[in-house]
């Protein structure tokens, strides 16, 4: 019932009048959205709208019985391109703004990796405790849900789903409808082969080779850089990125004989810590029997003087693991405030407590668009980085492993004869059939697919560890968080201004000519617009209509049967489908107006492009300084 819960939530944050104008229903499911446009109703969400987004706000849920499923979609920002990326969380106390956080991580992330995809998020409201049969149907729900959004968004997995969750989505709506699917569908298993974990890793060798280069600030001029096979890492967080970040570097130590050593971990139970590094062989294998792994290792490990580690330790005070020191500290548990400077946001450890580092890797997701959280971060980023010399890779720069593999599902497109028949989608036991028959050619395709995501995913987080530096370097005064923003930020920019029109506008509602002002104020409530084109009959555009055009009529006298092209606009300011966004900013900018329509060559309407889309006022000054520089 937990849905009901969220309608209820839903009613007491919004007005009346939004609750029965923004409804939308279709056989069952109901849809609530917003744009960036709804500042204040965006505000009860406890989401902040900025000039990158959010663009899109969906609260969505099925009403009918007997199983009542819902959650939310947040598209962040599509500036980098379309479909949108991101997980699906399956909590029962998930919320819009949470979910929007995550959005806004992803809109980082994927433009930290030169994805060209939009960065966006779900979420279920569910528990994560249903039987299997129940989660499955509670995903498939979600499908449905989704469906309506497919041309912008594309779901992978997150916590509380998994890739055989992304599997019962393709089943519903297509192959390419999700990320992260399993092998037998293409897909590229991200947990299995550790894509995140991988980038940590890199990231960590990348650093330890450019660090050398920070002793040129105050903070780093006595860094002590050890050999390669002498750095030590505590790792917190023993699950899907901290294990497999244990298991690569096992695999560098058998191939190459000298790898760094992890000397401390924790889970949910309690932490390790052995000054001589810990088995790593074992830990793995105690994996492979119960997730929490810190009490079986302590217990199955041998003490004593005769010990290879005499001093080992175990405590269930999980986060006393980050008063430990080593070389390297690597978050990888779900808890993004990890370090802060004041015990009052509840973090991990706060700064005076924690052990000496030479490096933090992010290998969890810590960013937040919160403009108090992002105090908080610059707070903590001011003592561990410019008073302690520690350099912290923020998260997006490192973690993004996951999002490069899932996205080369999409960068290496599904032949059209490896696609499920349209006719059979929904259909488990026929889709699964029909995998089985296409088993080789889907098998070689997720090959494929995660030899190019490995390549691209190792050349991405080496490129940003070393911006990272660079930028650091260049601004002595810049926190890495700064830093870490200005690289994606630089990265959507410049895609930006290489694309055209047609790839960002949306469609545009529209009226013909010989309707009256109330048609067109009905046509403007119905399609959540403040603007339409006015369309004669040979498809031509020949006027515009905004809400203030009818608002003036009405402060005028009467409208009852006025024709909408006495108040229309005639001088019509638009865009071609193949002007760059750099040429539909700046129209905006001068003619100070909201909408943009694109039109082709014989003056058809083709669709529109919004100054809520372009996020003008910022995206138009960040153009020009990137043209300048």
């Amino acid at each position: 019932m937990l849905p009901k819960r969220m309608n209820e939530f839903l009613r007491d944050l919004l007005p009346e009048d939004v609750w029965q104008t923004r409804r939308k229903e279709d056989n069952g499911l109901v849809f609530i959205e917003f744009t960036s446009q709804d500042v204040e109703l965006l505000h009860r969400l406890q989401i902040e709208v900025d000039n990158l987004g959010p663009r899109l706000v969906v609260c969505m849920w099925n009403e009918r019985e007997p199983q009542e499923i819902g959650g939310y979609l947040v598209v962040d920002n599509v500036a980098m391109g379309l479909p949108a990326m991101g997980g699906i969380r399956l909590s029962p106390d998930v919320t819009p703004a949470q979910i929007h956080n995550l959005a806004r991580g992803m809109t980082m992330k994927n433009a930290a990796a030169d994805l060209p995809f939009g960065g966006a998020k779900s979420g279920i409201v569910a528990s994560p405790n249903l039987a299997p049969a129940e989660h499955t149907a509670v995903v498939r729900g979600f499908a449905h849900l989704i469906r309506r959004y497919i041309r912008i968004y594309n779901p992978g997995p997150d916590v509380g789903t998994n890739d055989q969750d992304m599997k019962t989505i393709a089943i519903e709506n297509g192959l390419d409808a999700a990320l992260s699917k399993p092998v037998d569908m293409g897909g590229n298993r991200i947990d299995q082969l550790g894509a995140a974990a991988g980038g940590v890793v890199i990231a960590l060798e990348t650093l330890h080779r450019e660090a050398h280069r920070l002793r040129g600030l105050p903070q780093f001029r006595n860094l002590a850089i050890p050999p390669w096979e002498k750095v030590t890492c505590i790792v917190q967080g023993f699950g899907a990125v901290g294990a497999n970040v244990a298991r690569l570097i096992l695999e560098i130590e058998k191939q190459k004989k000298t790898a760094p050593q992890i000397i401390g971990i924790s889970d949910a139970s309690g932490y390790l810590y052995c000054a001589t590094g810990l088995d790593i062989e074992l830990l793995l294998a105690l994996r492979d029997i119960n997730p929490l792994v810190t009490k079986p290792y302590f217990l199955a490990h041998p003490d004593g003087p005769d010990s290879d580690c005499p001093t080992l330790k175990f405590s269930s005070a999980r986060d006393d693991l980050l008063r430990e020191s080593a070389f390297a500290f690597i978050p990888a548990a779900p808890q993004a405030n990890y370090l802060d400077v004041d015990e009052a946001s509840r973090p991990s450890m706060t700064v005076d407590k924690m052990g000496r580092w030479s490096m933090i890797i992010e290998g969890a997701n810590t960013y937040s668009p919160d403009p108090k959280r992002k105090a908080a971060r610059r707070r903590m980023e001011r003592q561990v980085y410019q008073e302690r010399g520690t350099l912290i890779a923020t998260d997006y720069l490192v973690n993004s492993g996951g999002v490069i593999f899932a996205a080369h599902e999409r960068l290496i497109p599904t032949p059209p004869d490896l696609r499920i028949p349209a006719a059979m989608l929904g259909q488990r036991a026929a889709v699964d059939q029909w995998l089985a028959d296409h088993a080789q050619q889907l098998t070689e395709l997720a090959e494929k697919r995660r030899r190019a995501g490995e390549q691209k995913r190792d050349a991405v987080i080496r490129n940003n560890m070393i911006e990272l530096i660079d930028g650091l370097i260049a601004d002595e005064d810049a926190l890495p968080c700064q830093v870490a923003e200005r690289i994606s930020i630089s990265r959507i920019v410049r895609r930006e201004s290489h694309r055209v029109a047609s790839e960002v506008m949306v469609e545009m509602a529209t009226l013909p000519a010989n309707c009256t002002v109330q048609d067109a104020a009905r046509v403007l409530v119905e399609k959540n617009t403040d603007i339409l084109s006015v369309v004669a009959p040979d498809g031509h555009v020949v006027g515009i209509v905004t809400d203030w055009d009818i608002t003036q009529a009405a402060s005028r006298g009467k409208i009852e049967g006025v024709k909408v092209d006495e108040i229309m606009t005639r001088q019509i300011v638009s865009c071609g489908p193949r002007d760059s966004i750099l040429d539909a900013v700046t129209r905006l900018e001068q003619h100070d107006i909201s909408a943009l329509p694109v039109l082709s060559p014989e003056g058809k309407l083709l669709g529109v492009i919004t100054a809520n889309l372009l996020a003008t006022r910022t995206l138009y000054r960040l153009l020009l300084g990137e043209q300048q520089t």
